[in-house]
C-alpha cells in the first residue's frame, strides 16, 4: 500500500520510526495507552530491536485484530510492524535502524516531509501541540532478561548489531498517560 502512495520500502520503514513514541488506544480498548516499545516518550530506535524479539504474551485480554505476541509485559506489538520486520524486501532495512540514531532520524525526517505534502492543498502547522520527546541518550540495549538468542533475525545479509543487556528483572512497560 505504501507503493501505491509513492513510497519506497525504505521510506515505509523510516515512517514506522514514529511508533517508538506512539501508543495504542483502540486495538484493545481495555488497555488504552499501550506503548509499542519500552522507551516510551523517547524518539529512538528501540522499537526496531523490540519488534524482533520473540513474542510470548499479549498485553491485554488476548489476541486482538492487528496485534501479535509481544516480548515485554505492558507493550503491544503491531502485526504490521512485525510483518514488515520479517519481509525479505524490508528486513535488512528494519535491522539497519537498530542502534543507528542518525540513520533513523534522517530517514524519518525525509520520509515524513514527503508524507506531509501527500495530497495536501492547505496545510495547518500543528507543531505547537506536538510534545517534544525525551532526548536520546543511547545506545540501544536489550531489555533486561533478553539477548540476541531472543531475536527473530530475518536479515541474513548483514551482521546483527552487538548490543548490551540492561541488568535487572524482566521489564513491565507502563501505559502512556492520556492527554
Amino acid at each position: 500500500r505504501f507503493a501505491d502512495a509513492g513510497f519506497s520500502p525504505a521510506e515505509a520503514v523510516a515512517l514506522l520510526s514514529s511508533h517508538t513514541i506512539a501508543a495504542a488506544d483502540v486495538i484493545d480498548p481495555t488497555i488504552p495507552g499501550t506503548p509499542f516499545d519500552s522507551t516510551v516518550g523517547t524518539f529512538d530506535s528501540q522499537i526496531f530491536l523490540e519488534v524482533l524479539l520473540n513474542g510470548t504474551l499479549f498485553p491485554g485480554n488476548g489476541s486482538q485484530p492487528g496485534e501479535v505476541l509481544s516480548p515485554i509485559a505492558g507493550e503491544m506489538r503491531l502485526q504490521s510492524d512485525f510483518l514488515i520486520s520479517q519481509d525479505s524486501r524490508t528486513a535488512c532495512l528494519w535491522q539497519s535502524m537498530i542502534n543507528d540514531q542518525n540513520r533513523m532520524m534522517t530517514q524519518f525526517k525525509d520520509a515524513m516531509a514527503k508524507l506531509q505534502t501527500l495530497g495536501q492543498d492547505n496545510l495547518v502547522d500543528c507543531s505547537d501541540v506536538v510534545p517534544v520527546p525525551a532526548t536520546f541518550t543511547g545506545p540501544i540495549t536489550y531489555p533486561a532478561s533478553f539477548s540476541e538468542s531472543d531475536v527473530q533475525i530475518a536479515c541474513t545479509d548483514q551482521a546483527f548489531p552487538s548490543l548490551a543487556t540492561v541488568d535487572g528483572p524482566a521489564p513491565t512497560v507502563a501505559p502512556v498517560p492520556s492527554s
